[in-house]
């Protein structure tokens, strides 16, 4: 081949290079592993929670019925809820599998309550207290949620009210750089109702619109950290208006989050349960029964580390992926 002959073989490679990193970037996307548009909190289930798979063959008959019961309690669902769900669907004696599978997901999205999953905002400052047991994502919760909020056009502070662990103070500070909102904190092993008072009262000042105060992890059990938990809220309450409580709840904790949710109710009004950690899980049933035996609505899922990775709850979604 002459000097003048066009050069073939570069060219090859080059198409071939580009053909591989073209393969090797849609691949990785596909896996999560190039970031984008976060996924919603129930977008593209795991495996584990298709439970309808699982449970339906060929016919129905009575090991039919006994395998929904297992499944649902598997998930978490709970157990007044599998009775109420089983029954159910038996009674209306479903002639096909499809038939019966539809009623399951019906009675499913009936567990779940018509309460309003939205923020009260309606003060200014609106003030968000965010309370959950040790290890529950409380912090980057927080942060999610006042990226939510910044990117809706509202102005943010963040108040550290785990005065006693100084790894979260600097925790959330740094967070609150990161997504750009204000952040007050007080002395170590300081009182935690003052730094609220002070994150209220400098936000008032500021014209800012939502107060979100970290509260110290605490055990459910523990009685001197709730009544502390009680000083907080009434103390926010005075230095502005309280319009949500939220608790952060790990849905991997099964059936233990019931316990958590009723005794934090019982020492501050909850207005709503964040779920952290649901796409890690195969136990999401336990949102069902947050639901439908204690009457407090899931607002929002966590779905990731980053801070966009904050979805509102969406009941016909869930039991969509629930029951794929």
């Amino acid at each position: 081949m002459d000097g003048s002959s066009f050069p073939i073989v570069p060219v090859i490679v080059a198409a071939v290079v580009v053909v591989v990193a073209l393969v090797v970037f849609f691949v990785v996307r596909s896996r999560g592993g190039v970031s984008g548009t976060a996924p919603s909190a129930t977008a593209a289930p795991p495996a584990r929670w298709r439970i309808l798979s699982r449970v339906f063959g060929d016919s129905l008959d009575d090991e039919t019925w006994q395998r929904l019961e297992e499944a649902l309690l598997a998930a978490d669902v709970g157990v007044a809820a599998t009775d109420r769900i089983v029954s159910a669907v038996r009674a209306r004696r479903p002639s096909s599998v499809s038939e019966a599978q539809e009623m399951v997901r019906e009675a499913l999205r009936a567990e779940f309550s018509g309460s309003d999953r939205g923020l009260d905002l309606s003060a200014r400052p609106s003030v968000i207290l965010v309370v959950g047991v040790n290890g529950s994502g409380k912090t980057t919760t927080i942060a999610k949620l006042a990226h939510r909020l910044m990117s809706e056009g509202k102005k943010v502070r963040l108040a550290a009210g785990d005065t006693f662990r100084a790894a979260a103070v600097d925790q959330l500070r740094l967070w609150a750089e990161r997504v750009g909102a204000g952040f007050t904190q007080g002395p170590e092993r300081g009182d935690p109702a003052a730094v609220a008072h002070d994150a209220i009262t400098r936000a008032r000042s500021e014209g800012e619109d939502v107060v979100i105060v970290d509260t110290a992890g605490r055990l459910h059990s523990d009685r001197n950290l709730m009544e502390e938990l009680r000083k907080v809220h009434r103390v926010a309450g005075q230095a502005g208006q309280v319009t949500e409580v939220l608790l952060v709840l790990d849905a991997t904790a099964g059936q233990n989050g019931l316990f958590q949710v009723r005794e934090f109710a019982s020492a501050v009004p909850l207005t709503g349960v964040v779920l952290s950690k649901l796409d890690g899980t195969a136990r999401g049933g336990i949102v069902v029964a947050v639901e439908s035996e204690l009457g407090v609505p899931i607002k929002f899922a966590g779905v990731g580390e980053g801070p966009a990775d904050l979805q509102e709850f969406d009941p016909a979604r869930f039991v969509a992926d629930l029951t794929a």
